[in-house]
């Protein structure tokens, strides 16, 4: 088997192939190119997207070229795989302050001075929007029937909870298709790399292109990823888990790392770090504290660098003794204004953005849950004065893994 094929199911990567004998073969033969998409609904990827891009390092890693395709004109439309209903429709402006802000998330995983291996970045409302729709229509769509569509899952789903899909949705299969189509034409690109939910898009695109210029291209799909407690990775009970530090430090990062289930420590090893997978398999049972750190450590420091995630173990160390308000941890600033204004706890857990909502708030002190500089908090009508601040600061804590330090301004 070929080496990247092989190292993509070791890992975990692998759930369905085209071809895979013949992609093997060409892998062993030549330096490909393959492309995974991304659309730009929101100024940064989460965690959910992280399988995806360590399919990208992956395949530099083994000396092929990568190819991010920005979805610019797809994101105009939505993509109705796994979605119940029509997703909000953004604004020219939103939509590239989004591909902007993705590309630059994406260039602190990949290798970029490298030559041979160097992500190619497009977009591809550079071809969709110049597209005639009679001609469209002529030369693309007659390669798509509607009876094989109506097939594909993005789309029964929909259909079987009798919920509203539009044509333009509709369509999102088709210009799918048309991207690996023009990245075969202008880069050569001969394989689309997806989530398994993108099955029947990607065998779409390779089908109108062997219709269309009778090459031989492939689709390689991985799976749906959950953890162990069966959420969907990337969501958590507080949000997001942002790969924009604007949007999630890095000790937040290092802690959802840290803090994931027992179960789930070992295949995330292997899915989200570059250390082998021999190594992971010599290491995998020793202490589980241990392996978490590690974990965590691996992979903060791919994408915030080996200084910060140090800095988030020391943090967090400092936390669990409980002997410092943590140096080292994430911080917001309050004003002394605001301060005389006798804001309560409530307030200042909803200025911290640990928590939204004020009834939980509410339900989190009843339950002995929020501490201010490791005291527990009773009485939710506390009010917040400056005799909490010890040297200019507070350690606000809720239970015993989210913690933040409120400075004064």
């Amino acid at each position: 088997m070929n080496k990247f094929l092989k190292e993509f199911k070791d890992r975990g990567y692998f759930y369905q192939c085209t071809s895979e004998k013949e992609l093997s073969e060409l892998l062993n033969n030549e330096k490909i190119k393959g492309y995974i998409g991304f659309d730009c609904t929101a100024e940064s990827l989460h965690v959910g997207s992280l399988l995806q891009i360590m399919c990208l390092r992956l395949l530099q890693k083994h000396g092929h070229r990568p190819i991010v395709l920005l979805g610019g004109g797809t994101t105009r439309i939505g993509d109705p795989s796994g979605k119940d209903k029509t997703r909000k429709i953004l604004n020219e402006k939103e939509i590239e302050r989004n591909i902007k802000s993705i590309e630059k998330i994406l260039k602190k995983f990949l290798i970029t001075d490298n030559s041979k291996t160097k992500p190619i970045f497009v977009n591809n409302y550079s071809w969709l929007k110049k597209l005639n729709y009679i001609s469209f229509l002529r030369d693309i769509g007659k390669h798509f029937t509607i009876n094989k569509m109506l097939t594909f899952e993005s789309v029964k789903t929909r259909l079987d909870r009798e919920q509203s899909l539009s044509y333009m949705e509709f369509s999102y299969m088709i210009l799918q298709a048309y991207d690996f189509l023009e990245l075969n034409k202008k880069e050569n690109c001969s394989l689309q790399i997806g989530g398994s939910d993108q099955w029947g898009n990607i065998v779409n695109g390779t089908e109108l292109i062997k219709r269309h210029s009778s090459k031989q291209v492939y689709g390689l799909t991985t799976p749906l990823i959950t953890l162990a407690s069966g959420a969907k990775m990337g969501k958590t009970e507080t949000g997001a888990i942002w790969l924009d530090e604007k949007l999630l430090s890095a000790y937040d990062y290092w802690q959802f790392w840290r803090n994931v289930d027992d179960r789930d420590v070992i295949k995330f090893l292997k899915m989200f770090t570059d250390l082998d997978v021999e190594e992971i398999n010599k290491i995998m049972n020793k202490d589980i504290n241990q392996l978490k750190i590690k974990l965590a450590n691996e992979t903060t420091s791919m994408l915030h660098g080996e200084k910060a995630s140090r800095k988030a173990e020391q943090a967090a160390k400092e936390v669990f003794s409980g002997k410092s308000l943590g140096s080292n941890l994430p911080s917001i600033k309050i004003s002394k204004q605001n301060l005389n204004k006798n804001i309560d706890i409530i307030e200042l857990v909803i200025l911290s953005k640990l928590e939204k909502s004020k009834s939980e708030v509410r339900r989190l002190i009843k339950g002995n849950a929020i501490k201010l500089n490791d005291e527990i908090i009773s009485d939710e009508k506390l009010i917040i004065s400056d005799k909490f601040f010890q040297k200019n600061y507070l350690k606000l804590s809720i239970g015993k893994k989210r913690h933040i330090k409120i400075e004064f301004n």
